[in-house]
């Protein structure tokens, strides 16, 4: 019985000893190099590297709904981020007072104050609602496709109202 299970599985093994890939083969290949200076590596490097394409190249995608949102998500992400540690070490290191801040903020024209507050308040609405998004996600709720760009469309509706009802206040 065992010397019967031993030569079902060691015959692939012998089957692979016999061929060409394993054994030593007779193909003998030639190489013929090519004596050349510095400058000349240099211009067919530089040749070369003209024709190499960048990647990735972002020209060949079309712009779908999933990978504009997820990059959305990490800029706003980042730009919040950085937003909230300016302010931070600025409070921390001494720079900055609150009143000094608010008299400062009160001084601007009402134009850069709507600005302003527009720059800030579509990314922390748009990070919330999709950060709200992905916990649905970790849920095990709506990891189709279908579910992906239902929520994607929710998230893009919720910010608007939410950026709204932010710019109102």
């Amino acid at each position: 019985m065992f010397a019967r299970i031993a030569r079902a599985n060691l015959s692939p093994l012998a089957a692979s000893a016999r061929c060409s890939i394993v054994r030593p083969s007779l193909h003998i290949r030639s190489l013929i190099t090519v004596t050349t200076t510095e400058p000349e590596e240099q211009s067919i490097l530089v040749a070369q590297r003209k024709n190499r394409p960048c990647s990735p190249h972002l020209d060949i995608y079309q712009p779908q709904l999933t990978w504009v949102l997820s990059g959305l998500h990490r800029i706003t992400g980042v730009g919040l981020a950085f937003g909230f540690y300016a302010v931070t070490c600025s409070y921390a290191f001494g720079l900055v007072d609150t009143a000094s801040l608010l008299g400062a903020f009160s001084a601007l024209p009402v134009a850069i104050k709507v600005a302003f507050k527009a720059l800030a308040s579509f990314p922390f609405a748009f990070h919330a609602w999709n950060g709200v998004r992905h916990l649905v996600w970790d849920s095990g709720h709506e990891a189709n496709k279908k579910g992906v760009y239902t929520t994607g469309y929710i998230v893009l509706g919720l910010s608007a109202l939410s950026f709204l009802g932010l710019m109102i206040i």
